[in-house]
């Protein structure tokens, strides 16, 4: 089957290039797709560039999320049979003509989403899923904060609050123009900071009358450690999706972890067991799944695509999230 590889088996985005694998088949449990969108994901550049640890078993192909038609099945699946349009989730190898997933990990595709669609939602929208609504229980009335808020995992983490009733959704960005868009999407953000020119701590506490966010979803790090411990309510939780400033605060105060009882939790999903991945989608397509629609759509969650390319142009794809010029998902076409 063709698949993009990367020379050297890793390297710039240079390295990138369309070439020839082995077609994976399906073993008990797993279900074989022929692909035909898949999204771009961080950490897709982090694993481009060796960095990104694989969890055991996973293909070294990059990519986790895609959208396709079931083409075979392992033993003991019966829930899925060949022609079964769906969207789903995987360890690795979604950049390829075909993947295998487990069956759990699929949910049937909808008629009104579009191909593209389905395939932007799996990785973004459960991880948001797991950090805000499993790990740090976001309940109605809440105030939110969530950093790097254009970006996929953002903007559905953004849309996630106020599904379950935040009383403010504060996102941070660079830029206006992401600013702006956030604050205009139909179930956006309540509330947008610059935090290149803007204090965060202090904004949220503007608008939280001084008490602080109940919730934080964070993919910085180092860099917004100490206004996030200053940002954070009493009681206050915050999930860490990823460390992107880097990983070393030279020096902070334990006291107001103490003080003000703040609960503090790493998130990844990528090396969870299949069975907590399982629980994880059966969840989110009870909860939240059937809110879902395109942009253009009126669900009360939306799915932002950003660009397509053509799965040969899978280094200016590459080059367009390393320059974080998105809002919402970069997606490629299998062609």
């Amino acid at each position: 089957m063709r698949a993009i590889l990367v020379k050297d088996g890793k390297g710039p985005l240079e390295n990138l290039y369309l070439g020839e694998a082995e077609k994976p088949s399906p073993g008990p449990g797993k279900v074989l797709v022929k692909v035909k969108y898949f999204g771009l994901n961080r950490m897709d550049i982090l694993q481009r560039e060796g960095k990104y640890p694989l969890p055991p078993g996973a293909p070294d192909i990059l990519g986790v999320e895609f959208s396709g038609h079931v083409v075979g099945v392992g033993e003991g699946v019966s829930e899925w049979k060949e022609g079964d349009e769906v969207l789903g989730l995987a360890s690795g190898g979604a950049y390829a003509e075909y993947i295998v997933a487990p069956h759990r990990n699929l949910i049937k595709k909808p008629a009104h989403l579009s191909w593209v669609e389905a395939a932007s939602i799996p990785e973004v929208f459960l991880t948001a899923f797991q950090a805000l609504v499993v790990l740090a229980e976001v309940k109605k009335g809440d105030n939110v904060l969530v950093h790097a808020g254009a970006s996929g995992v953002g903007i559905a983490a953004i849309q996630l609050a106020r599904l379950y009733g935040a009383n403010t959704v504060t996102a941070t960005a660079s830029t206006q123009d992401k600013l702006d868009m956030l604050l205009s999407l139909p179930n956006g953000a309540t509330h947008a900071v610059n935090y290149k020119t803007q204090d965060f701590a202090e904004e949220v506490k503007k608008t939280t009358n001084g008490k602080g966010v109940d919730v934080i979803i964070d993919f910085v790090g180092q860099s917004h450690w100490n206004k996030n411990i200053d940002s954070l309510a009493y009681d206050g939780r915050i999930t860490l999706l990823a460390l992107l400033s880097g990983a070393e605060v030279p020096n902070f105060n334990l006291a107001p972890i103490l003080f003000k009882r703040l609960r503090i939790q790493g998130s990844t999903l990528r090396a969870r067991s299949e069975d907590y991945q399982a629980d994880l989608v059966a969840r989110f397509k009870r909860e939240a799944f059937d809110h879902i629609t395109g942009s253009s759509g009126n669900g009360r969650i939306r799915a932002y695509i950003h660009r397509v390319y053509p799965w040969n142009e899978i280094q200016e794809a590459h080059r367009e999230m390393e320059a974080n010029k998105n809002s919402g998902k970069i997606m490629a076409e299998v062609v």
